[in-house]
C-alpha cells in the first residue's frame, strides 16, 4: 500500500513497484492544496503504465486521517507492507494552517501506525524530512544529530512522526523506516516547490521571488535517486533483537537521511533553469521567510552503508529535464 499514491514521490514509486511486478494499493485524498488536476494526471498515468503490463494497481480516494473511511476501504484487502509517503507539506503553509498539519501529519500517521499494527505488515516504510534539522549549524545533517528545535510546524509534525513511530516499534515490534527526505525535484514534481515556481514565472517573463539575497542552499536529490533509495530501504526492513525493554534493545526502527550529499546554492539553480528555459531571469530580492532555513545539507554515510544508496544524478543533469517535462506538460 502506498499513501500519497497521487503525490510527486508517490505516483513515480507505485509505477516503479508495479513495473517490477508488484500490485500496489494507493491511497490520496487529492486535495486541494495545489491544483488536484496535476493529482489526477499522476494517477492516470500510474494506471496507464499497470493497465500496459506489471502488476495490479488499485487507487483509493480517500484521507487517510479519517479511520473509518480508511478501514471500510481495506476491508477484505491484502497487503505486506505499507510506504507512507501522504502528508501536509510545505514548510510556509505551516504558517497559514497548522490545523491541516496537525490531522494529516499526527492523526494520519498514528492511522497509519494502527493499520500496520493489526494487518502485521512486514515493514512500514514512511517519509520524514530535512525539515527536522531545523537551524542546525553543524553540515552536512547527520541522523545522530539532535533534533529537538524545529523551526516550522512542518518539522515538528515530522520529528513527531519519527518519535511515535519509535513507540509503536518499541511496543508492537512493527519493522518501521523512517526517510528524511532533502528537497526532491523532477518531472510531475510538485508546484509549491522552489524550481517549478521559478520555471513558471520565468516562461511568465515574470521575476522569481529569492529569499534572503539568495544566501540558500538546498541538497537537491532527483526523483529517480530517491525512488531508488525508496525501494532499497522497503526491501531492506530494519533487524530486531526481539527484546522489550526501554534500553538496549535493538528496536526495528531506523532512520536515513535520503539526499544528494551535495548542498547547491540557490542562485546557480537559477543560472541553470535560464539557460534550459532560454529565457532572461528577473530577480525579485526577498527577506528571510519565517520557518525557513539557510543551508540544507544530507550526510548520507548510513543509508549508504547499509543499503548501498548511491545518488548519480546532479542538478546540471536533472534541472534541464525538469525543464523539458515542464514545457511538455504545460505546452509551452
Amino acid at each position: 500500500m502506498v499513501t500519497g499514491a497521487a503525490g510527486f514521490i508517490g505516483s513515480a514509486l507505485a509505477d516503479h513497484l508495479l513495473a517490477r511486478g508488484d500490485s500496489v494499493i494507493g491511497i490520496d485524498n487529492c486535495n486541494d492544496y495545489y491544483d488536484p488536476a496535476l493529482k489526477h494526471d499522476r494517477v492516470a498515468r500510474v494506471q496507464g503504465g499497470a493497465e500496459s503490463g506489471g502488476g495490479d494497481f488499485q487507487f483509493h480516494q480517500l484521507d487517510f486521517a479519517d479511520m473509518g473511511a480508511l478501514s471500510a476501504a481495506l476491508d477484505g484487502e491484502d497487503f505486506d507492507a505499507i510506504v507512507h509517503l501522504g502528508a501536509q507539506a510545505g514548510v510556509r503553509y505551516s504558517l497559514e494552517n497548522p490545523a491541516a498539519y496537525v490531522q494529516s501529519n499526527l492523526v494520519g500517521h498514528v492511522n497509519m501506525l494502527e493499520i500496520a499494527r493489526h494487518r502485521g505488515v512486514a515493514h512500514m516504510v514512511y517519509a520524514s524530512s530535512s525539515s527536522v534539522y531545523g537551524g542546525n549549524d553543524k553540515l552536512p545533517f547527520a541522523v545522530e544529530d539532535r533534533v529537538d528545535h524545529p523551526v516550522s510546524l512542518y518539522a515538528a509534525t515530522k520529528r513527531a512522526d519519527e518519535l511515535m513511530s519509535e513507540t509503536y516499534a518499541h511496543l508492537y515490534r512493527i519493522p518501521l523506516t523512517g526517510l528524511r527526505f532533502f528537497t526532491v525535484y523532477g518531472p510531475w514534481g510538485r508546484p509549491d516547490m522552489a524550481l517549478w515556481i521559478f520555471t513558471r514565472k520565468i516562461f511568465a517573463g515574470e521575476p522569481i521571488p529569492v529569499f534572503n539575497k539568495g544566501e540558500m542552499w538546498r541538497d537537491f536529490t532527483y526523483i529517480d535517486d530517491i525512488i531508488a533509495g525508496l525501494v532499497a530501504a522497503l526491501d531492506n526492513p530494519p533487524p530486531d533483537d526481539g527484546v522489550q525493554k526501554a534500553g538496549g534493545s535493538v528496536k526495528p526502527h531506523r532512520l536515513y537521511n535520503i539526499g544528494n550529499h551535495r548542498s547547491e546554492k540557490l542562485t546557480r539553480v537559477i543560472e541553470l533553469l535560464e539557460k534550459a528555459c532560454g529565457r532572461p531571469v528577473e530577480i525579485d530580492w526577498q527577506p528571510m521567510q519565517k520557518g525557513d532555513v539557510t543551508r540544507t545539507y544530507a550526510d548520507i554515510d548510513a543509508i549508504q552503508r547499509d543499503l548501498d544508496y548511491q545518488p548519480t544524478t546532479a542538478i546540471d543533469e536533472g534541472v534541464p529535464r525538469f525543464v523539458e517535462w515542464y514545457r511538455e506538460y504545460h505546452r509551452v
